[in-house]
């Protein structure tokens, strides 16, 4: 019993310490990305580990927002079976005529391949 409770105990420092150096790893990885590829291609500076971590969350800010997982509409993107089938018809069908009203936002007016 006294193993459970000092793993119980352990457990958020563990995490904690488990989640910094994750985040840690992925700011040297992006950092050393930047290094090897910007400079040669496109002849940018080199970047230090700080530049990195602003780098990432003006990314984050610019194309992925703090969302969490959410659409737009602020809805979970997931959905499972239960989910659909606890709606009613009217609703499945205003879903997939918004659905076809997305993808045909995404789609070209002009069908024919330029040559």
């Amino acid at each position: 019993m006294k193993n459970y409770n000092v793993l119980r105990i352990l457990k958020f420092p563990l995490l904690a310490v488990l989640s910094v150096a994750l985040l840690a790893g992925f700011v040297f990885v992006a950092a050393g990305l930047w290094n090897w590829l910007m400079p040669g291609l496109f002849g940018l500076k080199v970047i230090g580990y700080w530049q990195a971590v602003g780098l990432i969350l003006l990314s984050k800010i610019l194309f992925g927002g703090f969302r969490g997982g959410r659409g737009r509409s602020g809805h979970r993107l997931s959905c499972t079976g239960e989910c659909w089938k606890q709606r009613t018809p009217e609703e499945r069908e205003q879903f997939r005529q918004n659905l076809r009203a997305c993808w045909s936002r995404m789609t070209s007016p002009d069908p024919k391949p330029s040559a």
